[in-house]
């Protein structure tokens, strides 16, 4: 049995997650305190008892889920679950930061500044209304780069998460990925939709953030990781420090290749998949990707914590 720990991305936030964690164990409420004191603001209580339009803003949903996923790790790690029975962490888009950080190659609080750092270079690289993203459902990620490739016209639109083999998200200038949606649904996919974000991640028009978490991450210091990172960028486990710094700069305007990253994990070995942190997105994708028997488990709550000791 071969175990991997996954962290969701953004749009797994919900208030009041992490809340319960916090109060069960000493040890998950440091990790909010910390967060809080990292970032010199109570985010802790946004998280908890904010607004919950405020707290999708990508500055805040960016450190508010890292941290939540931190916190139900610091949880199991009480339990005598931690990092030790896992051969591999990854993360989906910020979750890779939440990965970095598990596994000690990012320290806690330098975690919740650069995922600050990256929510606001990646809201202010594109004014509003210039881009959009949209999920193609049915759609494989080769027919979906066919595509993004003719919804472009000299406009950029890339297919930025290959999230499992019936979800492609696209990405770019908002005309070029409604023209996708359009062209998606000629062409066969079940489902094609805007969806509600606040900028179009994961493609070129994010070079400015990428020149800005350049400079972010140059100032931080990356360790090798306890155990390897599976990287967005090019689904295979990374333990070098100085690739990381490159491949998390590359990241944010490559694909989040999850899906190759998931068959990666599964082909090394990986028959079980905890999903630390907020939500079960990445519990599904995981059970639509894998082609063996694998097992997956959320981990968001002392019940869950509870379970997974058995």
């Amino acid at each position: 049995m071969s175990r991997a720990f996954v962290f969701p991305g953004q749009g797994a936030q919900t208030i009041g997650m992490g809340r319960a964690l916090a109060e069960a164990y000493p040890a998950a409420k440091a990790v909010f305190d910390e967060v809080d004191d990292a970032l010199d603001e109570k985010l802790s209580a946004l998280i908890w008892n904010g607004e919950i339009a405020e707290l999708t803003l990508t500055q805040n949903a960016q450190p508010a889920l890292m941290a939540t996923s931190i916190a139900a790790l610091r949880a199991l790690e009480t339990e005598g679950l931690g990092l030790e029975h896992a051969a591999f962490v990854a993360g989906h888009s910020l979750g890779e930061y939440s990965a970095l950080c598990a596994a000690g190659a990012l320290d806690l609080s330098d975690t919740a500044r650069l995922l600050r750092t990256r929510g606001r270079a990646m809201q202010e690289a594109v004014p509003v209304g210039v881009g959009a993203m949209a999920a193609l459902l049915g759609m494989g990620f080769e027919a979906a780069m066919e595509v993004a490739a003719e919804a472009a016209q000299g406009e950029v639109c890339q297919a930025a998460n290959d999230n499992d083999p019936a979800q492609v998200v696209v990405s770019g200038h908002k005309a070029a990925v409604e023209r996708a949606v359009e062209i998606a649904k000629a062409r066969g996919a079940k489902r094609a939709m805007l969806l509600p974000v606040s900028a179009p991640f994961h493609c070129a028009l994010m070079q400015p953030a990428a020149a800005v978490m350049s400079e972010a991450l140059a100032a931080v210091a990356i360790h090798a990781p306890k155990v390897p990172v599976v990287v967005n960028v090019r689904a295979e486990a990374v333990t070098e420090p100085d690739r990381i710094r490159a491949l998390l700069v590359a990241q944010v305007t490559g694909s989040v290749r999850w899906r190759e990253s998931v068959m990666w994990m599964e082909g090394a070995g990986v028959t079980e998949f905890w999903e630390i942190g907020a939500g079960k997105a990445l519990s599904g994708m995981v059970k639509r990707i894998a082609t063996g028997e694998v097992t997956t488990r959320a981990i968001g709550t002392p019940e869950d914590v509870a379970a997974a000791k058995g």
